[in-house]
């Protein structure tokens, strides 16, 4: 199997379009014709509830963590271990781009975070836990996805860069664009942010009720 051929089935993975399949099929309704107007597990979260925001979150996350793996049908890069971590790179921002532009539902998906994370768990695991912890923190504290995505993402690039210090060039650039990606992704959250109109996940339905 060729290294074209696991990249086709990278981005097919990444195309898996979670929440529209759940909303569909589940509720009869398109997730994208609701809240933020989003494919992904944050709107999902906001219009569907907790479980199935969960569920789609999960789903997300495990994609690019198929696709991310899918090197080891290739023997050359069980024994490489640059090329290795340089393919797995290229297979999972090829998942992201699957889940933002997915072929499954005319190239309108989310915005990759999940999948991101499913693809740097791949690679660093240690370094994705952290950036995990860091997410839920801030969600649980704020109740904000968009905010937790962000910080998590900035994260992800200050620990490759300055504390593990990551020697592979390809891996750095790669934190350094993970985290302008979901900056970038989020611009209209971070509009709302400011503007105070953010909306937030009710995470513990007895508290978020009373504020």
């Amino acid at each position: 199997m060729t290294e074209f051929v696991l990249i086709i089935i990278a981005y097919l993975l990444g195309s898996i379009p979670t929440s529209v399949w759940v909303s569909k099929y589940m509720f009869d309704i398109d997730i994208r014709d609701y809240g933020s107007g989003n494919a992904g597990a944050t709107n999902t979260f906001r219009v569907l509830g907790s479980k199935w925001g969960s569920f789609v979150m999960l789903v997300d996350v495990t994609k690019g963590v198929i696709a991310t793996s899918l090197y080891i049908l290739i023997p050359y890069y069980l024994t490489n271990e640059l090329a290795r971590t340089n393919f797995m790179i290229v297979l999972g921002l090829v998942a992201v781009v699957g889940h933002i532009f997915p072929i499954w539902a005319n190239f309108r998906g989310g915005k990759g975070v999940a999948t991101l994370l499913g693809m740097a768990l791949a690679i660093q695991p240690v370094v994705a836990l952290i950036c995990l912890v860091v997410f839920l923190i801030t969600l649980i504290s704020t109740r904000f996805v968009s905010l937790s995505s962000m910080l998590a993402g900035i994260a992800f690039m200050v620990l490759i860069l300055f504390i593990f210090k990551e020697k592979e060039t390809l891996y750095r650039l790669f934190a350094v664009i993970v985290a302008v990606m979901v900056v970038i992704t989020h611009q209209k959250n971070i509009t709302r942010l400011i503007k105070g109109t953010e909306n937030k996940v009710p995470i513990f339905k007895n508290r978020d009720k009373k504020k």
